[in-house]
């Protein structure tokens, strides 16, 4: 019977993953051990991994449609706002990143609007996909957010929309491309340029000030996988231009089970919070390490 629901399971990404070039379903034979070699080497090297046309060119348009259909649902914020998400700091100078404050303009829909029957829930709830994201990554398990709001979201970038130079809450994030702007839009990124030991301000500042020397940047399209170490890179995604919105799905996983995000976090990003938000800030709640957010 559980080798019946092994199949089962396994099969329902056929046909939402290009699973003749992406073995994720069988990650033990020779081809997916390659893969996840070929993933871990280029996250060693960029601290990211693009899998091009991930989604196969047949299940393209469908995708584009949910993330579409879903669009209207977003909540949009627009706020001046520095790499950490913090407030400033007047006893450090002008200069120091914590004091560089740039227009944040875009929108999310939250997790508990995505359906069930979606191709991106039934990839990010599937347990073969979760176990290709823990293998390229280096953990052993991976577990789906707690929170309902920010497990599974779109993000939807209109003309002028911009997420600006910032790090990640979580320490790993999966991110798939189904629409592309006509213009702008593009993802810039500094590999590494933090550790759990420390901040690096200095070169922190030197980006924001415009060095390039250190960044790299994605051409990502449609029907892109991408994981990418945002807790320790210095990212941002350039001003969209033009009529057509960009859509991009966030997948999002921890290492612990029962994650939550900061409920000032969800207020902010999607105007509301959940009733497990509510509950947080009066017990309050812990980071596994000290970085700012």
């Amino acid at each position: 019977m559980q080798a019946t629901a092994d199949v089962q399971t396994t099969n329902t990404l056929d046909g939402l993953i290009d699973l003749a070039r992406y073995p994720v379903d069988d990650l033990d034979s020779d081809a997916g051990r390659a893969l996840i070699e070929q993933c871990r080497r280029q996250l060693d090297e960029d601290g990211c991994v693009v899998l091009k046309n991930f989604v196969p060119e047949e299940a393209l348009a469908r995708l584009e449609r949910e993330t579409e259909r879903l669009s209207p649902e977003a909540h949009y914020n627009q706020t001046e706002t520095n790499p950490y998400n913090s407030a400033g700091d007047p006893e450090k100078p002008a200069s120091h990143p914590v004091n560089r404050f740039d227009d944040r303009t875009n929108g999310f829909v939250a997790g508990d609007r995505i359906d069930d029957d979606t191709i991106i829930r039934q990839v990010y709830e599937h347990p073969g996909f979760q176990r290709f994201i823990g293998a390229v990554v280096g953990m052993g398990e991976i577990h789906q957010y707690a929170d309902p709001l920010a497990d599974l979201v779109v993000n939807v970038l209109r003309e002028g929309c911009q997420h600006p130079w910032h790090y990640d809450t979580n320490e790993f994030i999966v991110t798939m491309m189904t629409r592309q702007s006509h213009g702008g839009g593009r993802f810039e990124y500094a590999p590494g340029i933090r550790s759990p030991e420390g901040e690096n301000f200095a070169e922190v500042e030197k980006v924001i000030d415009g060095d390039r020397s250190r960044l790299k940047g994605l051409d990502l399209q449609p029907g892109d996988l991408q994981v990418f170490f945002g807790r320790y890179s210095l990212h941002r995604v350039t001003p969209v231009e033009g009529d057509k919105e960009r859509h991009t799905v966030i997948f999002a996983y921890a290492k612990e089970p029962g994650f939550i995000g900061r409920p000032e976090r969800a207020q902010r990003i999607f105007g509301r919070m959940a009733p497990v938000h509510e509950r947080l800030l009066e017990e309050g709640m812990n980071r596994s390490d000290s970085l700012a957010d």
